[in-house]
C-alpha cells in the first residue's frame, strides 16, 4: 500500500481597498497594525515562509518554507496587495511554489482561485467565465506557469462551474466530503452513496469533458481548524496518519483542506506545528508528502463521482448562506437574524443587470466582442502601461482612439470590474449587514454606480438604495441596507475634484510637493509655489489630476493656507483662466508676504467664491500623516520635559527604591515614558 499525505491551505482575505483610491485605509479594528491584511500577513503569511522547527530543548534546528511542502492557493486580490505592501512575503510564496516543483516531480503546489471569491453557483455563466479567466491569467503572471487546479470560493459548486473549469483546461478542484452525492468504480454500473476521501474521482460532465475531484478528510480538517490540533506538530502528524485505512491495500491519499489562516492567525504559531508535522512524517518515512498535481500525474482516478449541486463547505444548506437567512452564522449574537442577505443579493443582482445593459449599449459603439474584451481586462489590471493597454485593446478595437474615447472604454471596463467585486462572498458570510465586509462591497457598488451614471443617462442610485431598504440591520442605529449604503459608502466616494482638494492640502506639508502623486492619481503642475512665514504656509497651484485607472482628468487652480494646528483654509476652481490665475497669484503672495492674512482670505474669496475646503478634505491616512507632522514639534517638547523631570528626580527615585518605598505613580509614569522612548529610538536607529 502506497500512503500519501497532502495538506492544503486556502489563503485568502477579501479585497479591502477603497474602490476609488485602490489603497487600504486605516482599519482601527486591526490594531496595532494598519489593516487586517497587514496584521494577518505578520501573524500567518510571513511566518509560513520562514517557519521555525524546534528540538526538544526549544532550540531552532531549521527554518523552512512551508509553502514548498503543502498545497495552497492565494486569492489574486490578496497577492496584488502583497506584492506592493509585503514584497518579502510575496517572494517567499512564489519561491515556495518553485521549490515544490523540485520536490514533486515538476508539479508546483500552488493552485489558482476564482478571481475575487464569488459564490460561483449564484453567478451567471458569463461572470463565471470571467472569474476563471482572470484567476488563471493572474496566476500565470505571478507564478510563471499555467495552473493545473483551481480553488472554488467556499468550495461552492454546481455542474456549470465545473464545466467552466474544464473548458479552460483545469484538471481538478477540491471539495468537501458532504458535496459528493454518490460514486462508483469506473466501468461499473453500481453506485454507492457518500464518498471515500482517500480516493480521487473523475466527474463526467454533460459537455463530454471531465474534471478530477478531491474530497478532503472532513474530520481531520475540522480538528485543525476548530479543535486545537495545531498545538502540537507531532499530534497533528499522528491524526493524519490515523486517517489511513489499514484494511485497504490500494494506494491511499489522506488530504485535508482548511483556511490557510489556521496556520498562524487563528492559531498562534500554527505555522510551526505545520512545519514540524511535515518534517516528522518525512524523517520517519511514515508517508509520502505530495501535492494534488503530482499525485494525479502518478495515479489516474479509478472511480467516478456525482456531486450535490449548489453545495459548499461552510453552509450545510448548500449555498443559502450567501442568499438567505438559512441559520448559518458565526454565533454569539442572540436574537440576531440574517434576513438581510436575500434583499442584499437581489439588489446587487438588479444592479449587475442594469450595469450589463449600460456596458452593452456603450461598449458596442467601440467593438463587437465586448465580453471577450472584458475577459482580457485582467491583462490591463496587471500592467497599466500605455503600451500594454494598447496591446490588449487592439485586437478588439483596431482603430485609434482619441483620449476621450480611451477614457470611455476604460471606464466601461472598470465599471464591470466593480460589478464583479461587489459579489465578493464575505459580504454575506458574517452576521450583520453593517460589518466591514458588507460595507466594502457596497462601496464597490457605489463606484460601479458612479461610473454607470457618468457613462449613460441611466439613474441607478435611488432605485438601488430603495432595494436595499428591506435588508434590515440587527443594530437599531443602522436601520437598513439603504441607510448603511448612504452612511458608509457615500462618504467614501471620490471625485477628481476631491482628489484635487486633497492634493492642495497635502502640498502644504509634502517634502517635494511638485512631484507628489495622490495614491492612484497622477498630478501634473502647470504652476506651483509654496511660501512659508514661521509656521504659516501658503500653497498656490494650477494642476491637472489624472486617474491611473481610467485616464480621466481634470485641471483646477487652488490656493491653500495653513494657519497652524489643524487650521487649513483652501479654495479651488475648475473655471479660472490662466490670466486670472496669475493675477490672483500675485495678489495673494503679496498679501501673505506682508503677513496680511485677512487680505489673503479676501483674495481667495474673490477668485474662488464657491469651492472651499479644509483639513477634512484629506483622505483618512493622509489626515493621520498631517496630524503627525503637526504634532511632531509638540511631542518633542513633551519628551524633553519628561526627560528633564526624570533627570531632576533620578537620585531621589534611587533613594526611594533603596528604602523599599513605592515610587509615586506620577514619577513612575514619567520614568516609563522616558525609558520607552529611548528604547524605541535605539531599536529604530538601524532601520
Amino acid at each position: 500500500m502506497e500512503r500519501y499525505i497532502c495538506i492544503h491551505g486556502h489563503f485568502y482575505q477579501p479585497p479591502r481597498e477603497n474602490p476609488w483610491l485602490e489603497e487600504i485605509e486605516l482599519q482601527e479594528s486591526a490594531e496595532p497594525f494598519h489593516d487586517w491584511n497587514e496584521r494577518i500577513t505578520s501573524e500567518c503569511y510571513a511566518p509560513n515562509g520562514v517557519s521555525r522547527i524546534l528540538d526538544g530543548a526549544s532550540r531552532i534546528v531549521d527554518i523552512t518554507n512551508n509553502y514548498a511542502k503543502i498545497s495552497f492557493n492565494f486569492g489574486p486580490t490578496l497577492l496584488s496587495w502583497m506584492r506592493d505592501q509585503a514584497p518579502r512575503t510575496y517572494q517567499a510564496i512564489l519561491e515556495g511554489d518553485k521549490l515544490s516543483q523540485q520536490y514533486f516531480n515538476g508539479h508546483g503546489s500552488a493552485l489558482a482561485q476564482v478571481y475575487n471569491h464569488i459564490i460561483m453557483p449564484l453567478a451567471n455563466r458569463r461572470d463565471k467565465e470571467t472569474q476563471v479567466i482572470w484567476g488563471l491569467v493572474d496566476f500565470e503572471y505571478r507564478f510563471g506557469r499555467p495552473a493545473e487546479g483551481m480553488w472554488l470560493a467556499e468550495t461552492a459548486v454546481d455542474i456549470e462551474s465545473l464545466e467552466v473549469l474544464a473548458k479552460y483546461g483545469l484538471k481538478y478542484t477540491i471539495l468537501a466530503p458532504r458535496q459528493a452525492k454518490r460514486f462508483r468504480k469506473i466501468g461499473t454500473t453500481q453506485w454507492e452513496e457518500g464518498i471515500n476521501p482517500r480516493k480521487h474521482y473523475l466527474c463526467q460532465l454533460p459537455s463530454g469533458r471531465s474534471i478530477v475531484l478531491f474530497f478532503y478528510d472532513g474530520e481531520v480538517s475540522q480538528a485543525v481548524a476548530f479543535k486545537g490540533l495545531l498545538s502540537d506538530g507531532k499530534v497533528f502528524a499522528n491524526h493524519l496518519l490515523g486517517a489511513f485505512d489499514p484494511g485497504d491495500a490500494d494506494t491511499q491519499l489522506v488530504h485535508i483542506a482548511t483556511d490557510g489562516e489556521s496556520y498562524g492567525h487563528h492559531h498562534r504559531h500554527g505555522d510551526m506545528a505545520l512545519a514540524y508535522c511535515l518534517r516528522y512524517i518525512e524523517e520517519h518515512q511514515l508517508a509520502r508528502i505530495t501535492n494534488y498535481s503530482e499525485f494525479l500525474s502518478l495515479h489516474e482516478p479509478a472511480y467516478e463521482v456525482e456531486i450535490y449541486e449548489n453545495s459548499s463547505w461552510s453552509c450545510v444548506h448548500g449555498v443559502e448562506r450567501w442568499r438567505s437567512n438559512c441559520g448559518c452564522n458565526t454565533g454569539g449574537w442572540g436574537g440576531w437574524n440574517q434576513e438581510w442577505r436575500r434583499p442584499l443579493r437581489e439588489a446587487l443582482n438588479w444592479l449587475r443587470d442594469e450595469l450589463m445593459q449600460i456596458y452593452e449599449e456603450e461598449m458596442k459603439l467601440f467593438c463587437q466582442d465586448i465580453w471577450g474584451l472584458r475577459n482580457q481586462y485582467i491583462h490591463i489590471l496587471l500592467d497599466r502601461s500605455p503600451e500594454n493597454v494598447q496591446k490588449v485593446l487592439h485586437p478588439y478595437i483596431p482603430v485609434e482612439l482619441s483620449s476621450r474615447q480611451l477614457t470611455q472604454v476604460l471606464r466601461l471596463l472598470e465599471m464591470q470590474r466593480q460589478a464583479l467585486l461587489m459579489f465578493t462572498s464575505c459580504a454575506w458570510f458574517f452576521d450583520e449587514i453593517s460589518g466591514i465586509e458588507t460595507v466594502q462591497i457596497l462601496q464597490y457598488a457605489n463606484r460601479a454606480i458612479q461610473l454607470g451614471e457618468q457613462l449613460s443617462n441611466h439613474v441607478l442610485e435611488p432605485s438601488f438604495i430603495e432595494r436595499l431598504r428591506p435588508a434590515k440591520s440587527n443594530l437599531p442605529e443602522h436601520h437598513n441596507g439603504g441607510e448603511i449604503y448612504c452612511k458608509f459608502s457615500t462618504p467614501a466616494r471620490v471625485t477628481l475634484n476631491k482628489v484635487g482638494m486633497h492634493y492642495a492640502v497635502a502640498s502644504l506639508f509634502a517634502e517635494n510637493p511638485e512631484k507628489m502623486n495622490v495614491l492612484n492619481f497622477d498630478t501634473e503642475n502647470q504652476f506651483f509655489e509654496r511660501l512659508e512665514a514661521g509656521f504659516q504656509r501658503l500653497a498656490i497651484g494650477r494642476t491637472t489630476v489624472i486617474s491611473k485607472i481610467t485616464l480621466s482628468q481634470k485641471y483646477f487652480s487652488f490656493a491653500a493656507l495653513y494657519l497652524g494646528q489643524h487650521q487649513i483654509i483652501g479654495s479651488s476652481s475648475n473655471q479660472l483662466s490662466q490670466v486670472d490665475f496669475f493675477a490672483m497669484a500675485d495678489k495673494i503672495k503679496e498679501a501673505f508676504n506682508q503677513s496680511n492674512i485677512s487680505d489673503v482670505l479676501q483674495v481667495m474669496q474673490i477668485y474662488f467664491p464657491s469651492k472651499n475646503f479644509s483639513f477634512w478634505e484629506l483622505f483618512k491616512d493622509e489626515k493621520i500623516k498631517v496630524i503627525n507632522k503637526i504634532l511632531a514639534g509638540n511631542l518633542q517638547q513633551a519628551r524633553e520635559a519628561y526627560r528633564e523631570i526624570y533627570d531632576q528626580n533620578y537620585s531621589l527615585m534611587n533613594v526611594i527604591q533603596s528604602a523599599h518605598l513605592k515610587i509615586p505613580p506620577t514619577l513612575r509614569q514619567n520614568l516609563e515614558m522616558v525609558i520607552n522612548h529611548e528604547l524605541q529610538a535605539f531599536f529604530c536607529a538601524g532601520r
